[in-house]
């Protein structure tokens, strides 16, 4: 299967168009039905809004939206993975890849030398799970604001300054 990465394009800051609103609602929907109220970390749209993250649309050659995912500061040399979601149909096609090396571009831009994320335990985040870890992603501790919570696996990679894995 060719490399989805050269036909998509990312867009900063799309939270305003309908397709966009419409997976990040279906993405919180699915947070909360693998996971109890207490242990969904996805943020609603207002949160995505925040001043230290950025957000990001994929959109193949032709407009249509194919995913989302968002890059937070948590301080200059550390940055967060948030709110990575794929279009149902777009899935297994390597959008999830792409945004994921196009999210830890940006953040080798800003400079920053560790990136962390947050995702699920329950096997609906298996996927997710095997996407981060092919791209050498560690389990880790929890940081900034994580506790620790059974259905919480947070996942840390140290950069090495290079521009692309």
């Amino acid at each position: 299967m060719p490399s989805a990465e050269g036909q998509i394009r990312f867009h900063a800051r799309e939270l305003d168009r309908p397709d966009v609103q419409a997976l990040l609602a279906a993405h919180l929907a699915g947070m909360h039905a693998q996971s109890p109220p207490e242990s969904v970390h996805a943020l609603p749209l207002e949160g995505l809004r925040r001043p230290d993250l950025t957000f990001f649309s994929a959109r193949d050659a032709d407009g249509q939206l194919l995913g989302v995912g968002a890059l937070r500061e948590l301080d200059a040399s550390h940055g967060e993975i948030k709110s990575m979601r794929t279009v149902d149909d777009a899935r297994n096609r390597g959008v999830g890849a792409a945004m994921l090396a196009h999210l830890l571009r940006v953040a080798r831009e800003r400079g920053y030398t560790r990136v962390s994320l947050e995702t699920g335990t329950p096997e609906g985040f298996a996927p997710a799970r095997r996407l981060y870890e092919r791209h050498g992603f560690v389990r880790c501790a929890p940081f900034a604001d994580y506790r620790e919570d059974p259905f919480s696996c947070c996942m840390t990679l140290q950069l090495d300054g290079s521009a692309a894995d």
